[in-house]
């Protein structure tokens, strides 16, 4: 494994729930390779959209497979060993059980339908001691609250003005977007050493433009004296 050691330096400017979410991965990686030795590491990066945060690691990577509802873009994922089109709360048989070490599901909790099927289905794809990293909006945020409180019809044409493109809105479902919601729903389905924290990300998220981007610093002030209500939720989980 020697990339490891350039591979887990962090990228220069990332956004703090990047650098929360690159100790967590690296911290995961490690601790397969650990386990694994010569044998490699396996991820799955459960909602890869367009990119996927767990690129820079690539280097340490023996299998690489991206999953999302729908596929990317001809030549958007070239880092990829494989992609598959996949429904996470409905597909519990897309992979065969126990076949990753890392699982990322970045952003993606709340457009879940059904969020306790689609962490069941995580963890059955997990190898014992595999973890599980999740981001995802905290609805316990005044603007995220507010937002949810709309009509779907009104919350798809709000989302199309934060979003770098049509594609990446998603209708918002909220349906386990608070910190206990998140935490109850892992341990529920069999994940241990539950680890549930929150950041301040509304900025990053909505800066598209200046005036959402000024909107989303306005949204991390107001929550940022308050874990529970700040707008990201960042969650890991062993198998």
């Amino acid at each position: 494994m020697s990339a490891a050691p350039a591979a887990r330096r962090a990228p220069a400017r990332r956004a703090p729930i990047h650098d929360v979410v690159w100790g967590l991965l690296d911290g995961s990686i490690a601790a397969a390779e650990r386990r694994n030795g010569t044998d490699g590491v396996a991820v799955l990066d459960a909602g890869c959209g367009r990119a996927s945060l767990l690129r820079p690691f690539r280097p340490r990577i023996t299998r690489f497979v991206g999953a999302d509802i729908h596929p990317p873009a001809a030549g958007a994922l070239p880092y990829l060993d494989e992609f598959a089109a996949v429904d996470l709360c409905a597909d519990a048989g897309a992979f065969r059980a126990a076949s990753f070490d890392v699982i990322l599901s970045n952003f993606t909790v709340e457009h879940f339908a059904d969020p306790v099927a689609a962490f069941r289905n995580l963890r059955g794809w997990l190898r014992p001691g595999g973890r599980l990293v999740i981001t995802t909006v905290n609805r316990r945020h005044p603007f995220v609250a507010a937002y949810l409180a709309l009509p779907a019809s009104v919350r798809s044409r709000l989302q199309g003005l934060v979003k770098a493109s049509a594609a990446d809105a998603h209708p918002l479902i909220g349906a386990c977007n608070d910190v206990e919601s998140v935490r109850g729903a892992l341990a529920d389905v069999g994940f241990e050493k539950v680890d549930v924290l929150t950041v301040g990300h509304l900025a990053g998220a909505w800066g598209r433009t200046r005036p959402t981007r000024l909107l989303g610093l306005a949204g991390d002030a107001l929550a940022r004296g308050i874990p529970s209500r700040r707008s990201t939720i960042v969650a890991s989980a062993e198998a």
